[in-house]
């Protein structure tokens, strides 16, 4: 009793004093004393913390000192601790009461200090392991008994709630210090008033999270067709910012053609090297003039545009030790500098604008109020002193009539003698009773006339109005902005064409009207078949010359009161109204096919461009514009289907076709819950012993109503809808459930091949969904193989290589099919982590001894002898072809000279419930 109530004291003690919000060394310590006072036949107890590498390193413990080594000097390692290991990996307490009948604990601290039983208990909390605590004794067992492992875990949990509670403050403490930061550097660019300033904060705030003060900027150039170039560095630097940007010079360095640098514009993704001479994309002439070790590149991005980079250079070390959190925290600064600079950039010549325009104003302010105060003290005979003023300046008298006139207002009137006004009334230059403010004229010698902004004053002596003064301007430039500025609101900047705004409003005018007269129309909607190709063989820019030819083409074949509008990309939309027969608008539409007959010429380079119209006509197929267009791209989707440049009317059918699309569709995302998805066999046979060595599996859809489906029809939309992720994770669980059962039926052990999708390599989780399945079901890896085109590797080659590693490191077997077919050089292949190569059976299909097939055969065995490689032949079909193979020293081999992919039922009888050879 009285020591339950001790026990009590000690852990209410503990409590308190995580409440208290102790350092966690000075809490930890408290536990491990309470540990110890409990259990005294323990010599030694130790908590150990991970570390950022992973292991375990003593943080606090009794004794502090063993064999002339402090705790924090002790680091588990887990290749001999296995017993650390299993309680890393299970989070399970573990006692061993006599290690002399036990292997796990570390068979070096066993005999360094002669221990005989060991408790080693983790530190958990909400699924996530802090650390683990040791208990041993120093040759005298501590045949601890079930009470006080529980009694030990009780100060455990305690140990957990303290570390829990430190992380949270530490996390707490980032987060409002990170959050600081951003209002800090927010509030520093909000008074920055040019970019040097701006990126001089951007700079001190990245060096002061990341600790690296060597940082520079490339800046893109809007006005240099968007090329880059090094703007400025860190002053802190270990170079004056003069010297860098004079190196680049001298040394030549291309920044618009730097592999690393277009990458980064292009993702939109900072990328860390950490050792650049190991990376081909860098420049290594630059990093070795530079002594640059390893670089942080960072995007500038501001409303979905990228205004440069930066660029961290580490000239003491590879790999440098940059935080996830502090990577993260560096882009945020990077990210709240741009919206600044952006800012900064558009506000630069409307600046200078403003600077010249507030000088001029301020300066005709400064002469107008001389003037309105000479006016006061001098006669109305004197006030020519307004001469001087640049804006037009004329007096009235209480009659309206003109009594003098500045030489500005003289010139802007088109009137060449100064006092050729005077005595003139005010009617001929404006009309008085206009009471619309927004659009005043006024009119020259010549009657011709021009917008003004002007201002009418009384001019008073004493208390009495003797006349008026009007100050004018001419605001026609102003006014054609303005025009220009409506323009481009409602046509495209590029083609002049009117976009999608105005053609709506056309559309909507013009159906209503044609609804009014029981009228027809007709909206055509045209895209170009390869201007992609333009764009990626010539660049963008002839891809806006060709749109601008094509527009003006479309423009040729329409008639009077048509509208050809640009919607944007290469999607031009016709609209035809007050048609009489659908033959209007075929000739429309054939006078725009023969136009796309013709090649365009885009300086120089000769190009043939074919079109896809389809066309939907009013009422019958949408009485909104909405709804014409919506059918007419429809139409034109299925003029797609016919070769060359062609049109197709709009039928209901065609929107049968689409649903029957979505049908098959769902009906696919269904097909594994109905359980409609089943695996082939095909085997693999071993020609010099003709016996079956493996199978690869295929899988096969058996719909419930149209029977068995092609995988030529549905892979590929489970591809594109990302079904392929689900649907492969079904194919590896199938297959390795196979293998088990043949196991338990005591057939021969035969491997396995599963095809792979690229879109399972995107999954991060592949290797841990892989591995999961093999241990859930109970199969060796080595009954597993793997196979991969060489094309899904080029498409995320450092994430592929990295996963096909893991699952090669646990024993499945990785194949590249298809070899032959693909893009990888000879010489990256030697670094794949694979175990064989299938030759793609288009080099199989026609095999002749002196044919190319026949050479790339031979060569791809060849390589893969040399390699140290399996060899797969795949697609034999006749025996000639199975005998050149095995002349070639190539002896496995799979196809329908052995037999067609087969149900599981058919493929044990035939290879598995027998023994011997097949052929």
């Amino acid at each position: 009793m009285v020591k339950d109530q001790t026990r009590y004291l000690r852990l209410a003690n503990i409590t308190k004093l995580i409440n208290t919000k102790l350092e966690l060394r000075e809490v930890l310590n408290h536990v491990v004393t309470a540990i110890s006072e409990e259990i005294v036949q323990c010599d030694s107890v130790g908590i150990y913390l991970p570390q950022q590498d992973g292991s375990f390193r003593g943080f606090v413990g009794k004794p502090e000192v063993i064999n002339g080594m402090t705790l924090d000097m002790h680091i588990i390692d887990t290749d001999f601790d296995l017993l650390a290991k299993e309680v890393i990996e299970t989070q399970r307490t573990i006692y061993i009461p006599d290690t002399s009948k036990d292997h796990r604990p570390d068979p070096r601290a066993v005999e360094g200090f002669k221990i005989k039983s060991l408790l080693v208990l983790p530190i958990t909390g909400e699924m996530e392991l802090f650390g683990l605590v040791f208990l041993f004794d120093y040759g005298i067992p501590m045949n601890l008994t079930e009470i006080e492992i529980q009694t030990v875990q009780s100060y455990v949990n305690m140990a957990a709630v303290a570390i829990q509670n430190a992380k949270l403050l530490t996390n707490k403490e980032e987060l409002i210090q990170e959050k600081q930061l951003l209002l800090d550097i927010t509030r520093d660019l909000s008074l920055c008033s040019t970019m040097q300033e701006a990126l001089d904060i951007c700079f001190l705030y990245i060096e002061r999270v990341l600790g690296n003060n060597n940082i520079g900027v490339h800046l893109i150039d809007p006005s240099v067709q968007m090329k880059i170039k090094p703007a400025t560095i860190n002053r802190n630097s270990d170079w004056s910012a003069e010297a860098w940007v004079k190196s680049h010079v001298e040394i030549k360095f291309d920044d618009e053609n730097d592999k690393v640098f277009r990458e980064v514009i292009a993702s939109r993704k900072a990328e860390l090297i950490p050792d650049v001479f190991a990376d081909d994309r860098v420049n290594h002439k630059v990093c070795r003039y530079f002594g640059i070790q390893s670089m942080f590149i960072l995007p500038i991005v501001s409303m979905g545009k990228v205004l440069g980079l930066i660029v961290i250079a580490d000239l003491q070390q590879k790999s440098p030790n940059y935080a996830k959190a502090s990577q993260q925290l560096t882009q945020s600064i990077i990210d709240t500098t741009a919206s600044t600079l952006l800012n900064l950039l558009n506000m630069e010549k409307q600046e200078l604008i403003i600077e010249q325009r507030t000088a001029e104003i301020t300066e005709k302010n400064n002469e107008l109020e001389t003037a309105m105060k000479e006016l006061k003290r001098i006669s109305r005979e004197k006030e020519l002193i307004l001469h001087s003023a640049g804006e037009g300046i004329f007096g009235l008298d209480l009659h309206g009539v003109i009594t003098f006139c500045n030489p500005a207002a003289a010139m802007m009137l088109g009137y060449k003698i100064k006092n050729e006004l005077i005595g003139k009334p005010v009617s001929i230059i404006y009309n008085e009773n206009n009471t619309n403010k927004d659009e005043v004229i006024f009119f020259r010698q010549d009657q011709s006339s021009f917008p003004v902004e002007y201002v009418r004053s009384s001019i008073k002596e004493g208390n009495r109005i003797v006349g008026d003064v009007v100050t004018f301007k001419d605001i026609s430039e102003r006014k054609k902005m303005e025009k220009e500025i409506r323009y481009h609101a409602y046509y495209d900047s590029l083609t002049n064409l009117p976009n999608r705004v105005l053609l709506k409003d056309r559309m909507e005018q013009g159906l209503s009207f044609a609804h009014t007269l029981k009228e027809k129309a007709a909206v055509l909607f045209m895209d170009l078949d390869r201007f992609k190709s333009v764009n990626d063989l010539l660049g963008h820019s002839y891809g806006d010359i060709l749109l601008t030819h094509v527009a003006r083409r479309i423009c040729a074949c329409l008639p009077k009161g048509a509208t050809a509008s640009r919607q944007g990309g290469d999607e031009f939309i016709i609209y035809l109204p007050c048609i009489d027969s659908e033959a209007e608008v075929i000739e429309v539409a054939e006078k725009i096919v023969d136009q796309f007959n013709k090649p365009f010429n885009l300086k120089g380079h000769e190009m043939h461009i074919h079109s896809s119209i389809g066309i939907s006509l009013y009422p019958q197929d949408g009485q909104t514009a909405e709804l014409l267009i919506k059918n007419a791209d429809i139409a034109m989707y299925q003029s797609k289907t016919v070769s060359g440049s062609s049109y197709q009317f709009y039928h209901l059918a065609m929107d049968i076709r689409t649903f029957e699309n979505v049908k098959f569709e769902n009906a696919l995302y269904k097909a594994l819950d109905h359980g409609e998805l089943e695996l082939y066999f095909q085997p693999q046979i071993d020609y010099s012993t003709r016996t079956i060595i493996g199978t690869e599996a295929l899988l096969r859809w058996n719909h419930s109503t149209e029977g068995l489906i092609s995988p030529d029809r549905f892979i590929a939309l489970a591809e594109e809808t990302g079904l392929i992720v689900p649907i492969g994770e079904w194919v590896i669980r199938s297959a390795c459930k196979q293998i088990k059962k043949w196991q338990e039926k005591g057939y021969p052990p035969i491997v396995v091949s599963v095809n792979l999708s690229a879109r399972q390599f995107e999954q991060n989780n592949l290797f841990q969904t892989v591995k999961g399945i093999l241990d859930e079901v109970g199969v060796s890896p080595e009954l597993l193989c793997l196979e991969i085109t060489e094309n899904q590797i080029i498409k995320n080659t450092e994430l592929t290589i990295q996963t096909m590693k893991e699952l090669q490191a646990i024993g499945i077997k990785m194949s590249i099919d298809d070899f032959g077919t693909g893009y990888s050089s000879l010489g990256y292949l030697k670094n794949l982590p694979i175990n064989a190569l299938k030759i793609d059976k288009s080099f199989i299909q026609e095999l002749k001894s002196n044919d190319d097939n026949s050479a790339i055969a031979n060569t791809i065995i060849t390589l893969a002898k040399n390699l140290g490689l399996d060899v797969v032949a795949e697609g034999v079909e006749t025996l000639e072809q199975a005998e050149f193979l095995a002349s070639k020293e190539c002896y496995i081999m799979q196809g329908y000279y052995f037999n067609v992919p087969q149900k599981v039922n058919e493929f044990e009888s035939t290879y598995l419930a027998i023994k011997g050879e097949f052929l």
